[in-house]
């Protein structure tokens, strides 16, 4: 019985160490994995395309990469860092953005990423750990088609002989009006392209066009950071151009509500309007639309005129909100794997040459060489504009809008408006009251 037993038991603890074996195995071949959460849809598939399989050729380490609908990015990523697999590598559109998340952000100082970081003062931090860095730089304002422009400015009493002359909202406005009028002689639907308000798809109204006005009233990005009350002051003004964009469109207002902003940059890409207010990340996407009619030479941009004091001397509105982080919730395997994935990215051959072939990127790191910088249009009339003489850029003050809850009511309130269903005081009651609301609520 002894030997019998110990037969059995030698057996059973021959299964164990096969079974334990197996289990080594089986771990030591799963791959790592970097879980990233992606902001941008329309940059995705080079993401899913490229990025991802050049990465893991070159590392061994699978990109995972989910990207949020837009418009719910905020919402996505509170959903998916509450999963037992969340995200290691996620984005923030700035301060209040990164104060919603200081739970979650590691301290990326001694990371490879941070390194690359031409000028250190750019990063975010959270009681004084670096915890969000910029990776792209960006620009954006009225995009043009030239060859559109330049076929108006042969016309008889066209209201200015070149884009040099629209300098301010007056000439813009009276160039916009007389084109729109001469729409069958231009061969195009309208002069701007559709104002998209579909669901998620109002960024464009109630956060880039709302930063002039916002700068108008307070200058530096710092003071809307805590300002406690919006008087939305150049209200007007907002009103001017945007009531520009609406009456001079290749849709009729009351089809706005369905339009998304890939509609607006298809028009504009098959040649049937002027102009679209779009950044330069749009340039892929003009390009990239099938049986596009606009060539890249004639892709270019001029500021958001809307008649602020002086607004001949400003440029593009120019800044980021596009602020990569790493979450301290995970393994330090993970966090190491995520650094290494931002490293590669940005500092690679091959990572760089996806970044300015594909991403589009205008980055500030100090690993890119001025041949490795972006080609595409938009991109280069971008550092044009910020390198013009006697012209300033406009900061992104959006930064300071207090909540995604005042862009929501803004955007709201705004389609009433577009739609006939309010008047304008209504609009500005909302993005006063919001902005009060909301900004208690974010304890200012």
């Amino acid at each position: 019985m002894k030997k019998i037993l110990s037969c059995i038991l030698i057996g059973i603890l021959a299964l164990a160490s096969v079974f334990a074996q197996g289990e080594s195995e089986a771990s030591s071949s799963k791959k790592a994995e970097v879980y990233f959460l992606n902001f941008k849809p329309e940059i995705a598939s080079v993401y899913e395309e490229k990025v991802a399989p050049a990465f893991e050729a070159e590392t061994g380490i699978k990109l995972k990469v989910v990207t949020a609908a837009s418009g719910t990015y905020a919402s996505t990523l509170k959903s998916e860092m509450a999963k037992s697999n969340p995200p290691a590598i996620f984005q923030t559109n700035g301060p209040v953005g990164l104060a919603d998340s200081k739970a979650d952000v590691a301290d990326l100082s001694n990371t490879n990423f941070y390194k690359l970081l031409a000028d250190k003062s750019m990063a975010l931090s959270v009681d004084g750990k670096i915890s969000a860095i910029p990776y792209a730089v960006e620009g954006y304002g009225i995009i043009y088609n030239q060859a559109i422009m330049e076929k108006y400015f042969a016309l008889e009493g066209a209201k200015a002989k070149s884009m040099d002359e629209i300098s301010n909202f007056a000439t813009l406005k009276a160039v916009a009006e007389d084109m729109q009028a001469k729409k069958e002689q231009l061969g195009i639907k309208g002069v701007f392209a559709s104002t998209s308000f579909g669901p998620g798809q109002d960024w464009r109204w109630h956060t880039h066009l709302m930063n002039v006005a916002l700068y108008g009233e307070y200058s530096d990005p710092q003071a809307a950071l805590v300002a406690k009350d919006f008087a939305f002051k150049y209200g007007e003004n907002y009103k001017a151009l945007f009531d520009l964009y609406i009456d001079n469109s290749t849709t009729a207002k009351g089809l706005l509500g369905s339009k998304s902003v890939d509609d607006s940059m298809a028009e504009f890409a098959l040649g049937q309007c002027a102009m679209v207010q779009n950044g330069n990340w749009g340039a892929g996407q003009i390009l990239g639309v099938t049986g596009n009619k606009v060539a890249s030479e004639d892709i270019k941009f001029i500021p958001l005129y809307m008649g602020l004091e002086g607004e001949d001397k400003l440029g593009l509105c120019v800044g980021t909100e596009n602020y990569l982080c790493i979450n301290t919730n995970i393994s330090q395997d993970a966090q190491a794997n995520a650094d290494k994935f931002l490293t590669w990215l940005f500092s690679s051959t091959t990572g760089k040459k996806i970044v300015k072939e594909d991403l589009g990127f205008i980055t500030p790191f100090n690993s890119f060489e001025d041949s490795e910088l972006p080609t595409d249009p938009l991109a280069k009339d971008v550092t044009k504009w910020m390198n013009k003489a006697g012209v300033a850029s406009i900061p992104w003050v959006f930064a300071g809008i207090p909540s995604e809850q005042w862009k929501n009511d803004f955007g709201g309130q705004l389609l009433q408006y577009v739609q006939g269903n309010s008047d304008w005081a209504s609009v500005v009651k909302i993005v006063q009251d919001s902005w009060t609301k909301e900004a208690e609520i974010a304890g200012r």
